[in-house]
């Protein structure tokens, strides 16, 4: 049977928009985007779950998630990748990219931006997810040997968190 293949989409934390004068890529989190981050991070953690390889958007406030994921999960930062592929791209583009990946890798997460991580969420998982909100993270397991196959014919399970699905109102 095969190991499986894992793909992590995790959406950037809250974004400030207190610097109307800075462009979108260079947009921080604020104090939410910073402790959601941590906060689900941290589940992942309590999870044991460590992935080999984190792919970031080079916009500021998806490469502060990605650390931020980086340092909670105790993994390296130098597994970090940064590429533009992650920023604001269709995502069959990042389905094409993360299907290149060598497969000695079995554990991909990746961070950017809304609408295109929603709609990549949605080309995989068996009932629609409306929305991925600011640090949400989907969470996919393909029952294949290579990231070139995985699909929806593949895919064994799914799963979606996000910071206010805890929170008692």
């Amino acid at each position: 049977m095969a190991k499986g293949k894992t793909l992590f989409i995790v959406r950037h934390g809250k974004s400030n928009w207190d610097y109307e004068n800075a462009a979108d890529m260079d947009r921080p989190l604020n104090s939410r985007g910073i402790n959601d981050a941590h906060n689900m991070a941290g589940r992942l953690s309590k999870k044991q779950i460590l992935p080999d390889l984190l792919f970031t958007s080079p916009a500021i406030r998806a490469l502060h998630t990605a650390i931020i994921f980086s340092m909670e999960l105790n993994s390296p930062l130098e597994k970090i990748k940064i590429d533009k592929a992650f920023y604001h791209t269709y995502p069959e583009e990042i389905v094409s990219y993360i299907q290149k990946t060598d497969n000695s890798i079995n554990s991909i997460m990746i961070f950017g931006h809304n609408p295109g991580f929603t709609d990549l969420a949605n080309l995989f998982v068996i009932e629609s997810i409306s929305n991925v909100p600011t640090s949400g993270i989907v969470e996919l397991s393909f029952g294949t040997d290579t990231w070139e196959n995985i699909g929806n014919k593949t895919l064994r399970s799914e799963y979606f968190d996000y910071p206010k699905k805890h929170k008692n109102f």
